[in-house]
């Protein structure tokens, strides 16, 4: 017999702020998914209301920087009755380590779902070694 699962909502956990902002909006850490093959690791975030051009993605001495604007504007009128999505900017960082290959990093976004693949460095993939 299946057993009915409730879908639970899931808040937005907001970033904590370790660097000064000159922008007073908030941010929002993204729902992230990461996944592993034999060449790569694939980063999947959600970013809904984030288009190609308000995305930043950039590393910085092994450090992964993600940080998607969102337009405020189609907002700035409303007065909510009820809310249950908070809208601001969304900003992640990851460490990388030296198995990951930095300069081949790629980067994609549709509906509000940005892929990133982070291609291993060569020694870091899995290889069979022959036997002599």
């Amino acid at each position: 017999m299946v057993s009915k699962q409730e879908l639970q909502v899931q808040q937005k956990r907001e970033v904590d702020k370790r660097e000064e902002a000159t922008d007073p909006s908030r941010a929002f850490l993204p729902t992230t998914d990461i996944f592993e093959t034999d060449a790569a690791l694939n980063v999947v975030m959600e970013m809904p209301g984030v288009g190609k051009g308000d995305i930043e993605v950039a590393v910085e001495d092994s450090l992964l920087r993600v940080y998607g604007r969102i337009n405020s504007a189609p907002y700035e009128d409303l007065q909510p009755i009820y809310t249950e999505y908070n809208v601001g900017h969304y900003a992640r960082s990851f460490r990388l380590s030296n198995k990951i290959d930095q300069g081949a990093i790629r980067a994609e976004i549709k509906d509000g779902v940005l892929s990133l693949t982070l291609p291993k460095a060569e020694e870091a993939k899995p290889r069979t070694i022959s036997v002599a």
